[in-house]
């Protein structure tokens, strides 16, 4: 077996994952949901309001990414709790976060 045809193959598997990653992040509701939900578990009463969302487009884009198992939900009560669990949207939010929504937004150097 030539390991370098599987490394390519491993790689070309990861590239689709990494671009259907950034298609679901293309959308800004979708990416300010995520953004969010990087800092923590959020009631969709509280991302209605935090994001000025309205109901029907949140709706939307959380199905999105439900479908996409980029976020898991729990119910308590009447709320409905969003928390992100995929690692790697975890792990691009985060850099996208630092890298524009930080202390040092807009410092270009």
């Amino acid at each position: 077996m030539d390991t370098s045809t599987l490394d390519l193959d491993k790689m070309k598997a990861s590239a689709g994952n990494a671009c259907r990653l950034m298609k679901v992040l293309s959308n800004p509701d979708r990416l300010m949901l995520l953004c969010q939900l990087s800092q923590g578990e959020k009631r969709v009463g509280e991302l209605e309001e935090i994001l000025g969302i309205m109901q029907p487009t949140l709706s939307q884009q959380l199905t999105v990414l439900r479908d996409e198992e980029l976020v898991n939900t729990r119910r308590d009560g009447k709320n409905i709790y969003y928390q992100i669990a995929s690692p790697q949207a975890l792990a691009v939010m985060n850099v996208l976060f630092e890298q524009f929504c930080g202390p040092q937004t807009g410092d270009n150097t």
